[in-house]
Parts: structure tokens; sequence; C-alpha cells
């Protein structure tokens, strides 16, 4: 007798935002502690396949071993109810992020899943997309965006924008497809040097082979895209899409099926009425005269 087929309930789950995150954050303290995953299994008696297991998202740690994973870690007891409250949430689709969260400082929950994607459609309606913006661009957006935050921790945000264009570099960067509304082009931000140096900087990245740019003119009257901008990250086959909405409440992530399927129309429809990327770069290179 052949072996019985596995039922679709036994199938293992593709994993949410949350889990995503505190795998994510796992990692990222355990390097920060110093310590190898050999350290650790060491240090917790945790078994080494269970910790990698956990450290990629293939499994949700149980509470006692997350515990023991924390002491290890010395985590703050700000971070520590943040993760346990990840743990226990693990299996919810679907998470608002809000500004007043600390699970990581000063940085959003957002850099953690670019860096893990492969490619990322980001649809502007009002700004330059972060990883194509200047370092002074960004930061006339972020003051401006946030007229009453400190200095220091608008400028915090700007190198943290800046050090997430890192994905843009190396031998295998993240596949990035820009669709900015032509309104984004024309709002200056800045001063007009600012803008010069913007428009400049965004026609050169577009030349990138792993950088596409396409602009939604003026003449293509509503779209899908006005109601906001959006980012969908993809993370090959294997993984299913996580849409990215930056709201006034903080990070809005949607994994609901349906939710993917619809922002993946709203992207093609977007692409089809955008200009070519060719009449992209000579409307980019008007502009750059005009400034």
């Amino acid at each position: 007798m052949g072996e019985k087929a596995p039922s679709p309930s036994s199938k293992r789950q593709p994993p949410t935002v949350r889990l995503r995150r505190l795998a994510s954050e796992l990692r990222r303290l355990r390097q920060a502690a110093g310590l190898s995953q050999d350290d650790v299994v060491e240090k917790t008696h945790v078994n080494i396949v269970t910790l990698y297991r956990i450290e990629t998202a293939q499994t949700k740690p149980q509470l006692r071993t997350l515990m023991a994973l924390l002491d290890v870690y010395g985590v703050t007891d700000e971070t520590r109810a943040d993760l346990m409250a990840l743990q226990k949430e693990a299996k919810q689709r679907g998470w608002l992020h809000g500004f007043e969260a600390n699970l990581l400082g000063q940085y959003s929950a957002y850099i953690g899943l670019e860096a893990e994607a492969q490619q990322a459609i980001n649809y502007e309606s009002l700004f330059v997309p972060g990883l194509l913006q200047t370092e002074d661009y960004a930061r006339a957006v972020i003051r401006g965006v946030r007229p009453t935050a400190p200095d220091d921790e608008n400028e915090h945000r700007v190198t943290a924008r800046m050090q997430r264009q890192r994905l843009l570099e190396g031998d295998t960067p993240i596949r990035l497809w820009a669709i900015l509304d032509q309104a984004a082009l024309y709002r200056k931000v800045g001063s007009e040097a600012i803008m010069h140096d913007q428009l400049a900087h965004l026609a050169q990245q577009a030349k990138r082979p792993h950088i596409t740019v396409q602009i939604i003119p003026f003449s293509a009257g509503a779209h899908p895209g006005m109601p906001g901008s959006f980012i969908v990250l993809k993370f090959g086959p294997d993984a299913p899409d996580v849409i990215h909405i930056d709201s006034m409440a903080g990070d809005l992530f949607l994994e609901k099926e349906t939710e993917i399927q619809r922002y993946n129309q709203i992207c093609e429809h977007l692409r089809a009425i955008a200009l070519s990327p060719t009449d992209t770069a000579a409307l980019l290179a008007s502009l750059h005269r005009d400034h």
C-alpha cells in the first residue's frame, strides 16, 4: 500500500510577517551579542536544527525556548515584551506596526522584510521612492513630514534610509521597479538645487539593469494608484508577497491572498498606463534641464 498523501491542513504554512520579524530580530540580537549559533546551543542546549529553523522563520519558538534565547542575548524588558508578543501572535496574518512600538528601536519593522526580499515594486504618488532618494532630498522629505520631531531623530531616519540603499549594491541586489506619479517630480522638496540633484540621481539609477523606473503622466488621468502609495515585496516562488503601506498610524502589512492579488493587479495596471522606461528617461532629462 502506498503512503498516504498529506492533507492540505498538514502542509507547512508560509511564515507570517510577525514570524519573519521575530526570526530576523532573534538573528540580529544573537549577532549583536557576538555569538555564533554553536555558542547559543552550548549556552541554552537548544538543538542546532531548531535554532536554525527559528532564525529562518520556519518554525515558531516555544515560549521557554524564546525566554532562554533572550536571557543569553541580554535584552531589555521592553524588547522582551515586544518579542514575546510577536511569539504569541506569530500565526496571525496582517499587521499594523504602530510608530509607538519599539521592537527595533528607531528602525521600522519594514526594513528587515525589505532586506530579505528579492524584488520590490514601489508605487509613489508624492515622493521619489526611498531607495532612490539622495541624502539631501531624504532629509528634506523627513523634516517636512515630521516637522515636530527632534533633529537627532530625523537624522537617524535619514541615516537608516541611506543604509537601506545598500540593497541596490553588491552581486545580488534587490530588483526594484519604481512607478511614480508625475506629480512626485513636480513637487519641490527642499531647494531647486536639491530637486536638480534628485532628478539627475533618479535618471542615473534608472539606467542600472536591476532598476526600472516608470512615470505615470498627468495625461493618464485618474488611475488606481491615486488612493495612496504602496510597496509589494516579493520573496521568491516559495513565499507569498507582502504588501506594505506607510500610513499615518504606522506600517501596515497585508498578507491575505486576496489582498496580494488585488495589489499585483493594480501594479500591472499602473505599469500599463505609465510611460515606458525609455519615455520616462526622456521626461526625466527634460525635467532636469528645467531645474
